[in-house]
């Protein structure tokens, strides 16, 4: 196995750096008489803070670290085909749930998508090894909830991925090659990550928002959970870009509060349903048709077509509109706006905001099951 650096060690002297810059400021900084009458005193001094914040915020990651571990799982799971057997390594999180009683774990659908029950194996931080009781998938989110007969569990905390920003310190927790229980450190380095390509067993993902972070991520991390310096889980790890296969200090969590929702749904209804408008979106939204359009740069979601017996027709959507905000979100681009609407509640009245021939409209939109369309569109069977 190629050992590589992690991003801890720059992060702890940021981390240092900051507190001894606070420590000094709060003691009103070093007295510069006192530092020429007492050169040696004095850097003695600063080196004795120094080492004494780095003693503290060590104890404080441990402290962290001894909170999540507990909640974190090992899966391991065997999808078999006529041809072949196919091994899975990935992680999960020990979650509760606000409207279903029981042990939970989540995890990513392409650690246990294909595989029977007891063929997926759940191995706890206390050394018990379980198979699960039911498996809920969602494809779309690439999100999984495993059911567990068990008792004495810890679940995690779930934070606010919305309140999550770029610079972050954040820890990543899994079993990356197989070592479980391991955890990095790193940053936020950015979010609302959209349009990336995961591979062939993740194509029917929909719902792309993710963080993005340099906490090291590496295969059997999938699962696994991200970590604020509070111990919430602010997003699940699924996936890196990478030249090498393992950890080039890009990987993507999926947002806690995107999986909230859909382990939510999973548990209660065995599926998530998605909301929908209806409409046709330009993927290659260029200057030149922004600029057409009214707007100084691309951005918004641009309407190229309106379909039929939709909420975006009932609610006289057009062409060309470009929708800019949805319910006071500022909408960035084509797949921002159908993460938006997907994951909003079917029923819900939606107001838009649209550019439409160089002027601001506000358009109300009674969103509509996305199921519906797709039985309505589904080719009927001959009797």
């Amino acid at each position: 196995m190629k050992l590589r650096t992690t991003p801890i060690v720059c992060a702890s002297l940021l981390l240092v750096g900051a507190a001894v810059g606070a420590l000094l400021a709060s003691a009103g900084g070093f007295s510069p008489r006192l530092a020429r009458a007492e050169p040696a005193a004095a850097e003695s001094s600063q080196s004795a803070s120094g080492l004494a914040v780095l003693h503290q915020g060590s104890r404080e990651l441990a402290r962290i670290a001894r909170g999540i571990t507990r909640s974190v799982v090992h899966i391991q799971s065997t999808r078999r085909s006529s041809d072949r057997v196919v091994e899975e390594t990935g992680s999960g999180v020990i979650v509760s749930t606000r409207s279903a009683s029981g042990a939970f774990v989540v995890t990513n659908c392409h650690v246990v998508d294909g595989a029977a029950l007891n063929e997926i194996d759940v191995r706890l931080s206390d050394g018990r090894k379980l198979h699960p009781e039911q498996v809920w998938k969602d494809a779309e989110s690439d999100v999984a909830v495993l059911k567990l007969a068990a008792t004495d569990l810890v679940p995690a905390t779930w934070g606010d991925s919305d309140a999550v920003e770029m610079g972050h310190f954040v820890l990543a927790v899994g079993s990356p090659f197989g070592l479980s229980q391991s955890i990095t450190m790193g940053i936020i380095s950015a979010k609302g990550r959209r349009s990336l390509k995961l591979g062939s067993r993740r194509k029917q993902m929909l719902n792309q928002d993710f963080l993005q972070t340099d906490a090291a991520i590496n295969p059997g991390n999938s699962g696994g959970p991200l970590i604020d310096l509070n111990g919430r889980v602010v997003g699940i790890n699924t996936a890196i870009a990478s030249n090498s296969g393992g950890n080039d200090g890009i990987g993507f969590s999926i947002p806690s509060n995107m999986v909230r929702n859909v382990t939510e749904q999973l548990v209660t209804k065995g599926h998530v349903s998605r909301a929908y408008l209806g409409v046709k979106l330009d993927s290659d939204f260029t200057e030149n048709a922004a600029r057409r359009l009214g707007l100084s740069r691309p951005r918004g979601a641009h309407v190229l077509e309106v379909y039929n017996s939709t909420p975006a027709a009932d609610a006289g959507l057009k062409f060309d509109d470009v929708v800019v905000q949805f319910n006071g979100t500022a909408v960035q681009d084509e797949n921002h706006l159908i993460n938006l609407v997907s994951l909003t509640p079917i029923g819900t009245t939606a107001k838009l905001r649209v550019m439409r021939k160089g002027k601001e409209e506000l358009i109300p939109v009674r969103l509509a099951d996305r199921d519906e369309l797709v039985r309505r569109s589904s080719p009927k069977s001959k009797p």
